[in-house]
């Protein structure tokens, strides 16, 4: 499946989706997330871009805005609940390497701006924060 697969997701289970309007995807990875929280009975709840962060963008010293991809409220193994905001992201856009050229270190740096004050504001709500890269998503080149 392309990452790079856009468009609106069709909820199945709307009593689950407590986002605004119709969840849209920006890659075939975030599309497979949103069919995971919609069809897993252990997602209670999730929205797609619902929280607005505010971050200071390390490039041009500006305040803006980071809008993870997910909120999610699940149940855990240990029967215990527990929310998060999920950024879906392709690896090379979260580890900077060696190789890189200097466009793909900043990406990373912006990234690394958005996930402190990401997870500083989920620290302050209760809530968890974690990027998911394709190594998470995908073991043995399956879903």
């Amino acid at each position: 499946m392309s990452h790079w697969a856009q468009g609106p997701y069709t909820v199945i289970n709307r009593a689950k989706y407590v986002g605004n309007g119709t969840p849209r995807y920006r890659s075939g990875w975030e599309l497979s997330f949103m069919k995971f929280c919609d069809t897993n009975d252990n997602v209670l709840q999730w929205a797609s871009e619902s929280i607005a962060i505010p971050y200071r963008h390390p490039l041009t010293g500006k305040m803006t805005q980071y809008i993870p991809d997910f909120l999610i409220t699940y149940r855990t193994r240990n029967n215990t609940v527990r929310a998060e905001l999920i950024e879906i992201k392709p690896k090379k856009q979260s580890v900077i390497e060696s190789k890189m050229s200097n466009k793909d270190r900043a990406i990373v740096a912006i990234n690394y701006a958005k996930w402190d004050a990401a997870t500083k504001w989920a620290r302050n709500n209760g809530l968890a924060f974690r990027v998911i890269t394709e190594n998470d998503m995908f073991h043995n080149g399956r879903a």
